[in-house]
């Protein structure tokens, strides 16, 4: 392959999937923004987070940038998927984030045709709604 069409074609930063009308790539940011529209809507779940915190405390991300909550990455012909979030104080961070994982691999596989093999949750933080008296 010649040099300039190396550069043009970004390694490993693709997914690929063969068709017989042609191929359909869809780039690791797509499908993390799915996993985090998805991510996002689970119950218990604030938001998502920024990878890594910033001197101990979690970036809660807007609705526009939820895919740098997630990182994508494929091993074996599967997608794992790794989702940074905060959860909301008081619920069962177990049950969330077992629900963000049914979630998040459904979405994917259901939008993308594409096995998800695994979904790793790292809870960022916890965020309590308080009310000013």
């Amino acid at each position: 392959m010649p040099a300039a069409e190396q550069q043009q074609k970004p390694s490993n930063r693709v997914l690929q999937r063969a068709r017989e009308k042609g191929r359909i790539e869809v780039f690791p940011d797509v499908v993390a923004a799915l996993a985090g529209h998805a991510a996002s809507s689970c119950y218990g779940v604030m938001g998502m987070s920024a990878r890594g915190l910033r001197d101990g405390v979690a970036e809660l991300l807007r609705r526009g940038n939820l895919h740098r909550g997630v990182d994508v990455r494929e091993a074996g012909g599967r997608l794992v998927i790794d989702v940074y979030v905060i959860v909301q104080y008081g619920t069962r961070i177990t049950e969330v984030a077992h629900n963000l994982q049914s979630t998040v691999r459904f979405e994917v596989e259901r939008l993308l045709g594409v096995p998800v093999g695994d979904v790793n949750v790292f809870v960022q933080g916890v965020h309590e709604d308080r009310v000013e008296h």
